[in-house]
């Protein structure tokens, strides 16, 4: 099998229960949310040993992303391929109808931290639907200190020492591991991170899970470990243009983890990269990418991993379309 050329692979998504979330990701994504009750995020390409996203088109339908690592690892990794044992991005969809917990991620630089097998957590969001109410924090406001922080631990004020943003469809946010954030109040956004699952919890709001009729666990000293206080390069950030003709790209994001740019555009352009994987995510219209004489539709929502076998394609908007398009940093 391992000798069959990789092709464009659309990936199915994995919904997960989240006390926070809602049920808005139906609009979104055309897979069915399970039950009734709230669906705070979709995993959309994760290569984690317990929620490994599946192929869900052509010859490898039904084969995990983890299986694709093993056994295709040359043809979809490229120049990429000894970096990595597993997919180092994870990519989901949020649906934030109430807030999340005030939290915090590991850097690398806290080892002592992060559990084996793990990483530190840098991530980002791009947000796709907002209300007036909707809101994210992101970072310390200057002068902020570990004392005062505790402080409002105690007095339930975290908020008046997060930087608040007000949100719309299209702002761009980065969290770099490290930076106390959180998000909610009916905000959607697609988020691109880290492959890693290390969350430490601040503050949880008085939430109690309706499952275990609980307050969720928190984990302070491990987040207070983790705050960078002395830098926070976290944020809404200012979309740099790279090209107009015949696609606007906008680079939103450029980290040594990951590198997102948002294209919008009406006319063929291409997409993709030689010898390096790219991953494609609709969010706006629908069109399809024609590759060695085939044709893969592309519906808002869908998830697709471009190998690094299939290079640079061209993409045909059906009408406007936005994608967002991902990749890895070159290795230094």
């Amino acid at each position: 099998m391992n000798q069959m050329p990789l092709y464009p692979l659309r990936f199915a998504p994995i919904y997960q229960y989240r006390l926070w979330g809602g049920r808005r990701l139906s609009n979104l994504l055309a897979t069915p949310l399970p039950g009734d009750g709230p669906v705070g995020e979709a995993w959309v390409l994760s290569d984690r040993d317990d929620h490994q996203s599946q192929v869900a088109n052509g010859p490898l339908k039904g084969q995990t992303i983890g299986e694709l690592m093993e056994n295709f690892r040359d043809q979809l990794m490229g120049r990429s391929a000894s970096r990595f044992r597993r997919f180092p991005l994870l990519l989901k969809f949020l649906d934030a109808r109430e807030m999340l917990s005030v939290q915090v991620h590991p850097s690398d630089a806290h080892p002592d931290l992060i559990p084996a097998g793990e990483s530190g957590k840098t991530e980002a969001w791009v947000v796709i639907e907002a209300n007036k109410g909707s809101r994210i924090y992101a970072g310390l406001k200057p002068g902020t200190t570990a004392g005062d922080l505790r402080h409002s631990l105690a007095t339930g004020t975290i908020a008046d020492h997060l930087v608040s943003i007000v949100p719309k469809p299209g702002d761009s946010v980065f969290i770099p591991a490290g930076t106390v954030h959180t998000l909610g109040n009916d905000v959607v956004v697609f988020e691109v991170q880290q492959n890693s699952d290390v969350t430490f919890r601040l503050y949880d709001w008085g939430h109690v899970d309706a499952k275990t009729g609980q307050p969720r666990p928190l984990q302070v000293d491990q987040a207070f470990a983790s705050i960078d206080f002395a830098n926070c390069n976290g944020g809404l950030v200012t979309p740099v243009v790279v090209t107009t003709t015949p696609v606007e790209r906008e680079r939103l994001f450029d980290c040594e983890h990951f590198l997102l740019w948002r294209l919008r555009g009406e006319s063929p352009f291409s997409v993709g990269a030689a010898e390096m994987p790219r991953v494609l995510v609709c969010i706006e219209g629908s069109g399809w990418i024609e590759d060695g004489g085939s044709a893969y539709g592309i519906d808002k929502g869908e998830v697709w991993l471009l190998p690094a076998v299939v290079g640079a394609c061209e993409f045909h908007p059906n009408n406007a379309v936005t994608l967002l398009e991902i990749a890895l940093p070159e290795s230094s």
